[in-house]
């Protein structure tokens, strides 16, 4: 129990430490939060134990919080609305973004069922990640942030229906037990959304309290409690928990956020953690420059996919190059598809590609949210210098 405190006391410092340096920098934190786990962790200087149950802990808790909180910002028919919209974002989303990835498996010569399994690596935008920075650059209220929470939770209910599949591929299971679970995952999936938007005052009611700790406690275990069945019936937690937020509305919802709000920032700053501590820094340069290319690809993808759905959406320029930016960062569920074809032993080298691409588009993502498009508006800007030039040099 004294080493597992002190861990923890060191852990939780060393990240507030590592935040008000980030904020001297004027970064996100989030990439320093990474390389702290990765120095902590397995292969590490000095690997970190008797804190590990905590911390897989708590990483979850922190994606479902960061889940929750972006939710509360929206009301149910905003959602509703969005998703009417917005649905061929998400298929030109998942075109663009899990075909390199299954391309890359192919050429790399691992068969049908890993470029199934890398093609969701590479497709699906790390919401805690985004939801992090959206809240860090102030961006919640911004004309794009809709279509981002759209191509989001499109990616998230899509993982429904991608997590049965792939589980049945790498299980070998026949089409009528893969064909259930899909079944299961897609009705509960339906279920949650159906009571969210219809019944979302009556939850508000329920929850609702004058009492501050009556009020957190009956939030907190209501998101967990929904987000673990969810999880429990093949639907990701983190749907789940941003449906609670979206229920949730009114003076409830602002009550909620002033409240969460510091446990959601401790338990995120562990996620990231978490991530760095469970890779091995010596399984990563064996695959660091496929994995290089492939994340040098999907950037790509992903801006061009944000600007385009940013740009459909009626979005000004700066608004499609932010969108886009913005959904370039990789994380959550990335790990955790490339986790299942790991324990499969589909391919050993999978899983630290995964990693890898993860930890450099986890890094780069707040980078290119934040810098994009300044970037492209000083690009623009010395073309446009560079015509206005006359030619040869001087006039006469």
């Amino acid at each position: 129990m004294t080493v597992f405190l002190i861990e923890l006391g060191a852990i939780i410092l060393g990240l507030g430490l590592l935040g008000r340096l980030a904020t001297r920098l004027k970064l996100s934190p989030i990439p320093l939060y990474l390389l702290a786990g990765l120095a902590f962790g397995e292969g590490g200087l000095l690997p970190l134990g008797a804190t590990e149950e905590f911390v897989s802990t708590g990483a979850e808790i922190g994606v479902i919080l960061l889940l929750l909180m972006l939710g509360l910002e929206y009301s149910a028919s905003d959602l509703v609305r969005n998703l009417k919209t917005q649905y061929p974002a998400g298929v030109v989303d998942a075109l663009f973004n899990a075909v390199p990835g299954a391309v890359a498996a192919l050429l790399l010569g691992w068969g049908p069922v890993a470029a199934v399994v890398l093609a969701g690596v590479t497709w699906i935008s790390s919401s805690g990640v985004i939801a992090k920075v959206l809240g860090e650059l102030g961006r919640l209220g911004n004309r794009e942030t809709p279509v981002l929470l759209s191509i989001l939770v499109l990616e998230d209910l899509a993982m429904a229906v991608y997590l049965p599949i792939v589980t049945a591929l790498l299980a070998g299971v026949g089409w009528m037990a893969g064909g259930l679970t899909l079944a299961i995952a897609l009705g509960v999936a339906s279920v949650v959304l159906f009571v969210a938007v219809r019944y979302g005052r009556l939850i508000s009611r329920f929850v609702s309290s004058d009492n501050p700790e009556n009020l957190l406690l009956m939030v907190l275990g209501l998101t967990l409690l929904v987000a673990g069945l969810a999880q429990q019936l093949q639907v990701s937690a983190a749907v789940g928990a941003f449906l609670v937020g979206i229920a949730l509305s009114g003076e409830v919802a602002e009550g909620t956020q002033a409240l969460l709000s510091p446990l959601r920032d401790l338990f995120a700053a562990v996620f990231f953690v978490f991530f760095g501590l469970h890779t091995d820094p010596a399984s990563i340069p064996p695959v660091l420059l496929p994995a290089l290319a492939l994340a040098v690809v999907t950037t790509a993808t992903k801006i061009a996919t944000g600007y385009w759905a940013a740009r459909r959406a009626g979005v000004s320029v700066p608004g499609r190059w932010r969108a886009g930016g913005t959904l370039v960062a990789r994380g959550e569920f990335s790990i955790v598809i490339a986790g299942l074809a790991v324990s499969a032993g589909i391919e050993p080298s999978l899983g630290p590609l995964a990693t890898a691409y993860v930890l450099i588009l986890v890094v780069v993502g707040p980078l290119t949210a934040r810098f994009t498009e300044p970037a492209v508006r000083g690009l623009a800007g010395l073309l446009a210098n560079r015509r206005q030039q006359p030619i040869g040099g001087t006039e006469r």
